[in-house]
């Protein structure tokens, strides 16, 4: 039986993917580019595939390399897992955790928890990603994550925390321009902000009949974080979480009849209830993030 492709080939194969090229790739990964070439002939060899191409500007992934990749980034996750679970002693609240939430969560919520939690333990470490996406938590793209819609997989220990009300909201020098709008009929002639692909979030949005097509947008972002950033600008009108929006004072909720519910949870792999560390961090998570919800809930009721 042939030996399977040593993990340094798949390595360098991701980074040229992510780089597209082979300098890039030397660079991303400190190795000589000649070494690069040689590791993405030595895997194409041992698949008996065809990886790259050339192109103009770069290598051009085969429609081979594009079915591989996802494959190759699970053993990358899975090697990262690896050292983040070795890093630490299973009785032990040291070593590394990774932490996934959405932007506005992640960027405004957690960091004062986190805070709390390595004065509390020196010895952690987080690793925060700032994402909309659902990390995989089976594939150990995360730890643990902070997500908006209930989680679906098997083996995940999920604990809901409540439902983050989210509302309409505008710059007051803004609303002093164009005026206040009192119903959703009249955003038409108003500077909205809003997405630009469509997510299951925004689907959600949809269904609760707080749609708007996307090119009647002024504004269009799928960064939470430029979304808020641009209500605070004056923009225009965009939603938000309502008691983000309740620490600004010049941001006025518009339509307060209006709100859309976003429920949270918080889920780790079952696994890795057996580790110390990542019970200790769950729980703070819960504590804090449980503790946010609730003023939102109120704030918004």
């Amino acid at each position: 039986m042939a030996s399977l492709p040593d993990w340094t080939l798949y390595r360098t194969f991701l980074a040229v993917l992510e780089e597209g090229s082979l300098s890039g790739a030397a660079r991303a990964l400190g190795l000589a580019q000649p070494t690069i070439g040689r590791h993405v002939d030595a895997l194409e060899a041992a698949l008996g595939l065809s990886l790259f191409v050339r192109a103009p500007h770069g290598l051009s992934p085969t429609d081979a390399a594009l079915a591989l990749r996802p494959h190759a980034e699970a053993m990358r996750a899975t090697a990262a897992a690896m050292v983040r679970t070795a890093s630490g002693v299973a009785d032990a609240v040291a070593g590394t955790v990774r932490v996934s939430a959405s932007e506005m969560i992640g960027a405004e919520v957690l960091p004062p928890i986190v805070a709390e939690l390595l004065a509390a333990h020196p010895g952690l470490a987080i690793e925060l990603v700032l994402n909309n996406r659902t990390d995989d938590l089976l594939r150990r793209e995360a730890d643990i994550a902070v997500r908006m819609v209930a989680p679906t997989q098997d083996a995940l220990v999920a604990r809901k925390l409540g439902v983050i009300p989210l509302g309409f909201h505008a710059h007051r020098d803004y609303l002093a321009r164009r005026g206040v709008p009192t119903s959703l009929a009249d955003f038409p002639s108003h500077s909205l902000i809003g997405f630009d692909r469509e997510t299951v979030f925004v689907r959600g949005l949809a269904a609760a009949g707080l749609f708007v097509d996307r090119d009647g947008f002024a504004l269009r972002t799928d960064s939470d974080l430029a979304h808020f950033a641009a209500i605070r600008a004056g923009c225009g009108i965009g939603m938000c979480q309502i008691a983000l929006a309740a620490r600004h004072p010049a941001l006025v909720r518009v339509l307060p009849e209006v709100s859309f519910p976003m429920p949270t949870w918080l889920v780790m792999h079952e696994d890795l209830r057996r580790v110390r560390r990542f019970r200790v961090v769950f729980d703070a998570l819960a504590e804090g993030l449980s503790a946010h919800v609730a003023a939102a809930e109120r704030t918004g009721a």
